[in-house]
């Protein structure tokens, strides 16, 4: 009932917020994923984050509280970005359909070892306990079909999605994904 009332408190107070489309932006499809490492205090699970842009434009997002525990910050990340490659290549797809054919998609993420472990073909023995329905982010990485890149974690455009953030940076995030307060607009 308090996450509830705090939801509707958000909703009262932001009637002039919403997702912003520019006209004749770039045309270009790319991916941010994040996790939130044993995030939930009750039972360790992690909360994965992703969100997909054509262009400046946030055209899909997810938040979503992971099925199992994960064992590192690693594995909880490299899970994100499987999720996140998951719904680039559908809409890899889609698009394709419509004429739009893009190579090596750019997914973003902020964890160093979870770039590598993607990149990497070889089937490290630290890396077993991660199911393998997760490691075909390498099959699409070696194809050329997705490109994993590295991005600072204060410009991790998914953060907004895996956990509570200060006001600043809150605003801050929300900007940058195009929500804006559309009260300010002339």
């Amino acid at each position: 009932m308090k996450a509830v009332k705090r939801i509707l408190r958000y909703l009262k107070c932001t009637p002039n917020i919403g997702l912003w489309y520019p006209k004749g932006a770039q045309f270009e499809l790319m991916g941010f994923s994040d996790s939130d490492y044993a995030g939930n205090t009750v039972d360790r699970k992690s909360t994965l984050g992703s969100c997909q842009f054509l262009g400046r434009s946030l055209v899909s997002w997810s938040s979503k509280k992971q099925n199992c525990v994960s064992l590192s910050s690693t594995e909880a990340e490299y899970i994100a970005a499987g999720s996140c490659c998951a719904q680039l290549l559908w809409m890899k797809q889609t698009l394709l359909d419509y004429g739009y054919n893009f190579e090596k998609v750019p997914l973003f993420c902020d964890n160093e070892s979870a770039r590598k472990m993607a990149t990497n073909p070889v089937h490290h023995s630290r890396t077993k306990h991660i199911d393998v329905r997760h490691h075909f982010i390498r099959d699409l990485v070696s194809r050329g079909d997705i490109e994993i890149c590295g991005i600072d974690t204060k410009d991790q455009l998914a953060d907004i999605f895996t956990k509570p953030l200060h006001k600043k940076n809150f605003t801050r995030l929300r900007n940058e994904i195009n929500v804006i307060d559309f009260s300010n607009v002339a």
